[in-house]
């Protein structure tokens, strides 16, 4: 069976990527779970704390997120050029600090061990599925812990959508940001927990109100 180009991650044809992934089963894993009577809101932030952390690391940016109760969007921006600018030893740093173990012992490596090593990180560090493999195995791991079970929490592979033009891109980041609304769990925008148009009414809300008081300082001082 062929796959759908719009679902192949192609970075000649666009740097923006819709991805989502779901609880196994469906099950309201990081919210209210009404069968088992337990709450799981907490696990939303794990998911947005972390994935503030991994694009401190990566070359991918967050341009969009809505973290729900079973499932989770974001859309994402590669920026394989941004890579291209890190030095080996920028690179060994970032993958040390997402993956410890595999920088062990990094000094008695042999120079083409450490070539290869460099080579095929600064490759992950501009990949979605990488970037999706550090999320949602950190996740699970967390999740797992907390009930003390083992099993998959995740579904399965994330989808990916390619976003091929400007267009697509508003009407994409309408509706992950709407996505909560749409759900029943925000009555607006500036409720809807866990989602970055939240975050970002937050900040203009903070910017405008440090322009104002820096226009009343200023008139005082006048």
């Amino acid at each position: 069976m062929t796959t759908a180009r719009s679902t192949v991650v192609d970075l000649e044809v666009t740097n923006y990527y819709h991805v989502m992934n779901r609880c196994v089963r469906g099950a309201f894993l990081c919210g209210e779970d009404e069968s088992s009577g337990r709450n799981y809101d907490h696990r939303k932030t794990w998911i947005v704390d972390r994935i503030k952390l991994l694009t401190l690391f990566f070359s991918i940016d967050v341009v969009a997120y809505a973290i729900l109760s079973n499932h989770y969007h974001l859309i994402l921006r590669v920026m394989a050029e941004l890579v291209e600018t890190w030095n080996d030893e920028e690179i060994i740093t970032r993958a040390g600090q997402l993956c410890p173990s595999t920088v062990k012992d990094i000094e008695k490596w042999s120079g083409e061990k450490r070539k290869e090593f460099i080579e095929t990180w600064r490759s992950r560090l501009c990949d979605i599925s990488w970037f999706m493999r550090l999320l949602n195995e950190v996740i699970a791991r967390l999740a797992n812990k907390e009930e003390e079970c083992s099993g998959r929490f995740w579904q399965g592979r994330f989808k990916s959508k390619a976003i091929l033009d400007e267009g697509a891109l508003l009407t994409t980041m309408a509706y992950v940001d709407l996505n909560p609304v749409r759900a029943g769990l925000a009555n607006g925008l500036d409720d809807s927990s866990h989602t970055s148009i939240q975050q970002r009414l937050r900040e203009e809300a903070l910017r405008l109100e440090a322009e104002s008081t820096n226009e009343s300082t200023t008139e005082l001082q006048l």
